[in-house]
């Protein structure tokens, strides 16, 4: 465990924490539009002339793309963070994002350019995935290094926040866009409307986070010209372990987060209609329960530890997926609901609340940057990105049992990395 050294007063912590927020919510509104679309639109205006199962794999492989370019933008991030400062690399992933989101918003499809449109949207959501690789590595050390001693799990979750406050932001005007314009008028030209907004919205993230400093601690250490020369080199030959136990922790975690928010979308068109919303109306409760289980269970997690909190969600992981496909298959809507709510804010949040406090006292000052976000991503693209393709696949190879034990085999290796990882919270 690493030392941090204490923390600035109170209303700093607090402005540090809000400012994080704010920004990841932009951050994560624009990630999830495209993984929203990628479920609902993105098929026949983008990949229309192939067949529908393998529209759906074409779908979701440029969403995994996003993923793919994350450790990407978290090693570029990562170096300048530790050398340049965490605030600088907020604002500049913040602007990355949103130019690319309001890009895809404008982008001519199929129709109109022919292949030339997919490989366009390819581009733009690998910028995406650059932008997302370098905006959490900051965000949460911005929240953690300025938090008071004992709180570092509640004030790292406000970073997490953003993700459940992003997800609802952008299916809450999805499904508004698309419930005001009809179905014909939404997939015509009105589903570009929610990525147009995205310029408003980085504007508003670029005033909060031009305010922001640096934590003290990283000042400091930039004053004594101690800053690592190759902080991403130095993370991989003198932390070596806690790189490979973060990607482990991220795995089960953000696999069970994108099943039962991004590809459920899918399958529950398969089993409940094409134009019906339970999907969508099952996100919007969890994201916005979200808002309070993550950082109650961050909270806890600064009074118990970390690990009994991981522990406990990498092995229910499992049952609550399970549950999804039970409830999917039941013809109950308000199952499908409580089983969504269940996998995401009992059981991934219970991952997903303590993780930035828990990813960033694992590393030094001189490296955290590099080592917290190289954790984070490469564990995102292992897992998370590919997550939506794989079930997509196996469900075509033999059934929901196949998905299941697929992600049994990320859950047991998240278990594992959170038993050996160092518990933090002292």
């Amino acid at each position: 465990m690493t030392t941090l050294t204490p923390a600035p007063p109170r209303t700093t912590a607090r402005s540090a924490a809000v400012g994080s927020a704010i920004g990841t919510t932009i951050e994560w509104y624009d990630f999830y539009l495209y993984a929203t679309a990628t479920a609902l639109v993105f098929k026949p205006l983008f990949f229309p002339t192939i067949s529908p199962t393998a529209g759906t794999l074409a779908t979701f492989a440029t969403y995994a793309a996003g993923f793919g370019a994350r450790p990407i933008g978290a090693i570029i991030a990562g170096h300048l963070g530790d050398r340049v400062g965490r605030k600088t690399m907020l604002v500049g992933a913040l602007l990355l994002m949103g130019l690319a989101t309001t890009a895809i918003g404008a982008l001519p499809t199929f129709a109109q350019v022919g292949v030339l449109a997919p490989a366009l949207l390819v581009v733009l959501r690998v910028l995406q995935g650059l932008a997302v690789g370098a905006e959490w590595g900051g965000a949460a050390l911005l929240s953690v290094e300025h938090a008071p001693a004992g709180r570092r799990g509640l004030f790292g979750s406000f970073t997490q926040v953003g993700s459940p406050a992003g997800m609802l932001l952008a299916t809450g005007i999805y499904a508004g866009v698309r419930a005001f314009a009809g179905d014909d008028v939404f997939v015509s030209w009105a589903w570009r409307l929610p990525f147009l907004l995205s310029f408003v919205l980085v504007a508003i993230g670029l005033v909060v986070r031009l305010r922001l400093e640096d934590a003290p601690e990283f000042r400091e250490l930039k004053q004594r010209d101690d800053l690592a020369r190759l902080p991403v080199l130095e993370v991989l030959r003198t932390q070596p372990k806690n790189v490979l136990l973060t990607t482990g922790l991220r795995l089960s975690q953000i696999a069970l987060y994108v099943l039962l928010t991004t590809y459920s979308l899918t399958y529950l068109q398969g089993t409940f209609g094409k134009h019906n919303q339970v999907g969508l109306v099952a996100v919007m409760v969890a994201s916005a329960l979200g808002l309070i289980s993550t950082p109650l269970w961050a909270h806890l997690s600064d009074r118990y530890g970390r690990r009994p909190f991981y522990l406990f969600g990498a092995a229910a992981g499992v049952l609550a997926l399970a549950l999804f496909f039970l409830a999917a298959h039941s013809g109950s809507e308000l199952l499908v609901v409580l089983a969504i709510v269940f996998g995401v804010n009992v059981v991934h949040d219970a991952m997903y609340g303590p993780q930035a406090a828990w990813f960033g006292e694992l590393f030094s000052t001189r490296v955290r940057y590099s080592g917290a976000s190289l954790g984070y991503q490469v564990g995102a693209v292992l897992s998370g990105g590919f997550a939506p393709l794989i079930a997509a696949a196996l469900l075509v190879s033999g059934g929901t049992w196949l998905i299941v034990v697929y992600f049994g085999v990320l859950a047991v290796l998240t278990f594992a990395s959170a038993f050996y990882a160092e518990e933090t919270a002292k």
